[in-house]
């Protein structure tokens, strides 16, 4: 797993629609109100050691949130 932090203080426009090459993994460890939002879906609230799958060349953003947000990504060969 990676570990990856974004910052509660983290201009919103850095937060853009993008798609990965590799499907994923993505675990949040702690409570949190930022999102998730995968494309042609609603956005999800991000959910303490649920895991999400992000499967490669899919579109997906998150939103921000009132905390930074740390999360564990694991890329999928």
């Amino acid at each position: 797993f990676h570990i990856r932090t974004f910052s509660k203080d983290l201009n919103e426009s850095e937060l853009k629609w993008h798609w990965d090459e590799q499907d994923r993994i993505v675990v949040c460890e702690e409570e949190t109100d930022w999102k998730l939002q995968l494309d042609n879906e609603l956005p999800t609230r991000i959910e303490k050691d649920k895991q999400y799958f992000i499967p490669e060349g899919v579109y997906h953003r998150i939103i921000k949130g009132t905390k930074d947000l740390t999360v564990k990504v694991k890329k999928l060969t």
